[in-house]
């Protein structure tokens, strides 16, 4: 290469190194001798979600498309201008015109030839990792050089190998890249070792790029465990050089010189010892923090520097690892900092505790980037299976501090800090149209402002760890203040009603009440039920089934509302269909109307009558509010034989059934699917508002929005008329993330505010976001 080229590279990655931080090393520890001041706190700067770009949409405006297409791991241009990501799904990369964050613009795609497994930017190149491998014994792959102005290949280099993780250095003198040859885990339970053994690759960036040059660094029998057969999974590089390497499965750290290709440091990762855990995946779930789990490895997978002498490690697990949290590491090998169960804990208080995985390995920190924003040092940490990147104040660099969580799609992975510009980007690679959820970048900014997320969160349980919630349903005010009460859904196993404080930003939830059949009445209740001969009918065994020995109870609350004689009102949903309406689905409950105590515990069963029940399908209670000595109960969907939903009305006096039809609007949804009632809140004077939505998310939602009846005069199966109040869907894009599906709870308060919540779905193939909207007075 020329001396002018040359040196036109060299001016590149002088603006390159403020670009990122993720896979290089941060500011020394000894900062003032180099001239940058030490990191100190900001409280008045936070980080809030600019935009999400949905990947689909390279394929189609509207992403009409089904394909699989993800984002994985992102890189950013040396102008932090371009994202380019990989999608594995696809063996594509993408890139995006991020010059204004809050409107990225696809650029394209396009096929790399293979699996591409991460990307890192030099210059004006992306190196692209891609797996090319015929079999798991024969691993193979390259890396492709890709122009990202021309978005042309340059050239290839063939690895020698199955890559995954690249990282280039700082001054553009080296990548290094984790030649991970994985293991079959059809074979032996997935257990190792399985050879051919994986290494790290150096690539010398000397030159034109079809100059550059491999050298392998061999790492077989450096790890106590399965030595014969190291699994690479991620490197970081350092200001000096030192590549950091993390073999997963081998639950070992390698520190490697890129300029001698000698290995200068290796240790163990260790294990832990994680107090007050949930360790058990229950059906329905029940999230129990008073578990001990001893030694558990650490099983690191993303890795960062965060100066020249220590290093962060994303602890995910694989073989049987995972500690929920990271670590900072010294290069010596010692531990600086463990998070123990802080992160566990701080993603419980937002709702993003994925119970389903709390007996593998809870929210699975994946990844791992490092920046300094102002003149704040920040650790990044991804959770795979919560969904958000939570974010540390790393100002004292041995006690990282907890400053918030940034929401976004299903499974982020790949991180990228663009501090020039104020931006921390985040891949996510889940797609699954059928979910709802499809892959996204998320992009966020740093600001002069508070956290706009999250918008609810939990206070402390007597023990002093958070009030575990998720999966949001139904909603109601208290009759006068900023007081509302919530109800989770049939995700979770005793059922509890929340007391949520809205007079603060984020909400609060200041108590939990389980709802309990102390005095047997619902016991009671399913006594008096026949036998049923086939699984097609609710019947005492059901009811049983319903009730825990400590008496709470297994229900499916949709909807809360006050009780005038105190206490609450609660619809439970009943569960399964008749078979000529859905074959499969038996009938295991009925729709309930419950009315509880003060206290949580139930005083009085209300059910349909029996010529209603014989239609059941399994979109039933949906929403109740009590107004005018009356019960109005929302049912979802039209039930067998009928084409509208009901609008059930329950006389408390006369203790008679009146039924009304209300009239849904059509799906218009690009992905079929349907529309129906989540939530119904009474105004007084036979009036209700209804949320009418359909079951479709992000790019596929087209319905959510806010209905007023009117029941004066309503003649028994009359069909309703609606009046629009609001269209939701601007109140939900307003979070610049993902349209969520589920709004499931609305209250209007003393005030005249109007709210409305949204459900998680207790984060089981969900991101998790819960976002609680404040509508203001719009009923005036």
């Amino acid at each position: 290469m020329s001396f002018p080229r040359f040196h036109q590279i060299a001016l590149a990655l002088a603006a390159a190194a403020a670009v990122t931080l993720a896979a290089c090393g941060g500011n020394d520890d000894t900062a003032p001798a180099s001239g940058v001041m030490p990191s100190a706190p900001d409280a008045t700067m936070h980080f809030n979600r600019l935009s999400t770009f949905t990947i689909c949409t390279q394929l189609g405006s509207s992403c009409e498309s089904a394909t699989p297409v993800n984002a994985e791991i992102v890189a950013a241009s040396s102008d932090g201008m371009t994202l380019i990501y990989t999608s594995g799904l696809s063996g594509q990369i993408g890139f995006v015109d991020i010059t204004n964050p809050e409107a990225p613009v696809g650029l394209g795609s396009m096929a790399m030839g293979g699996e591409p497994t991460s990307v890192a930017v030099v210059g004006a190149y992306a190196l692209v990792a891609v797996n090319t491998s015929p079999s798991f014994l024969a691993p193979a792959g390259k890396l492709v050089v890709v122009n990202i102005a021309t978005r042309t290949v340059v050239t290839e280099l063939d690895l020698g190998g199955q890559p995954d993780s690249v990282a280039v250095s700082k001054d553009g003198r080296y990548a290094a890249i984790a030649m991970e040859n994985e293991r079959d885990e059809s074979v032996n339970g997935g257990a190792i070792p399985q050879l051919p053994a994986g290494s790290l690759a150096i690539i010398d960036l000397v030159g034109a790029p079809t100059a550059w040059t491999r050298r392998n660094v061999s790492l077989a029998g450096i790890a106590a465990l399965y030595g014969s057969d190291p699994e690479p999974e991620y490197v970081a590089i350092n200001d000096d050089n030192i590549a950091v390497v993390t073999l997963q499965e081998n639950n070992h750290l390698v520190l490697v010189n890129l300029a001698t290709g000698a290995v200068s440091g290796q240790f163990s990762a260790g294990s832990v010892t994680l107090e007050g855990v949930d360790l058990t995946d229950e059906r329905p779930n029940l999230i129990q923090f008073n578990q001990t789990q001893t030694n558990r490895l650490r099983e690191p997978d993303g890795v960062t520097w965060v100066s020249k002498t220590r290093f962060a490690t994303a602890n995910e697990g694989d073989l049987s690892g995972g500690s929920r949290g990271f670590t900072i590491f010294n290069s010596d090998g010692t531990v600086a900092y463990d998070a123990g169960m802080d992160l566990e804990y701080r993603l419980a208080r937002i709702g993003h505790t994925n119970d389903r995985r709390n007996d593998a390995k809870g929210n699975e920190a994946e990844n791992v980037a490092f920046g300094r924003f102002g003149s704040t040092d920040y650790l990044f940490v991804a959770s795979e299976r919560s969904s958000v990147v939570a974010v540390y104040d790393m100002s004292q660099p041995t006690a990282p501090v907890y400053k918030q969580a940034l929401p976004g799609a299903l499974s982020p992975e790949g991180l990228v800090t663009i501090p020039s510009r104020g931006l921390i980007i985040s891949a996510s690679e889940l797609d699954d149209r059928s979910l709802p959820a499809r892959a996204a970048i998320n992009i966020y900014g740093y600001q002069k402002a508070a956290a706009n997320y999250p918008t609810l969160q939990s206070a402390d349980r007597s023990d002093g760890k958070p009030i575990p919630w998720a999966a949001m349903s139904g909603l109601v005010a208290a009759t006068g203040g900023s007081t509302v009460y919530a109800v989770d859904d049939s995700f979770f196993r005793a059922n509890r009603i929340f007391t949520i404080d809205v007079g603060v930003t984020p909400a609060v939830i200041r108590n939990e009440l389980r709802i309990t059949d102390a005095n047997d009445v619902l016991r009671s209740f399913g006594a008096t039920l026949p036998a049923a001969a086939d699984n097609q009918a609710f019947d005492q065994v059901d009811v049983n089934a319903m009730i825990n020995s400590d008496k709470t109870v297994n229900l499916d609350p949709e909807g809360i509302s006050l009780a005038s004689a105190g206490g609450f009102w609660i619809a439970s949903e009943g569960a399964g269909s008749k078979t000529a309406y859905e074959t499969g689905r038996n009938i295991t409950s009925a729709n309930l109307l419950l009315r509880v105590s003060a206290t949580g515990v139930i005083q009085e069963v209300i059910a349909l009558p029996d010529a209603v029940n014989a239609l059941q399908a399994r979109y039933g209670f949906e929403g109740v509010a009590e107004s005018g000595g009356k019960l109005v109960v929302a049912m979802q969907r039209a039930w067998l034989g009928e084409t509208q939903p009901r609008i059930a009305v329950f006389d408390l006096t006369a203790r008679t059934w009146q039924f009304h039809f209300y009239p849904l609007d059509p799906a218009v949804s690009p992905n079929s699917g349907w529309v129906g009632l989540s939530e119904i809140t009474a105004l007084g004077n036979n009036r209700f508002l209804v949320v009418e939505r359909d079951n479709q998310a992000g790019p596929d939602a087209r319905v959510k929005r806010l209905y007023r009846i009117d029941l004066t005069g309503a003649a028994d199966g009359a069909t309703l008329r609606k009046t629009l109040v609001r269209d939701l869907m601007p109140d939900l894009r307003a979070s610049k993330g993902p349209v969520l599906e589920k709004i499931e709870g609305l209250a209007v308060l003393a005030s005249g505010d109007v709210m409305f919540v949204t459900d998680n779905d207790g984060v089981n193939d969900n991101s998790g976001e819960t976002q609680l909207v404040r509508l203001g007075k719009i009923l005036n």
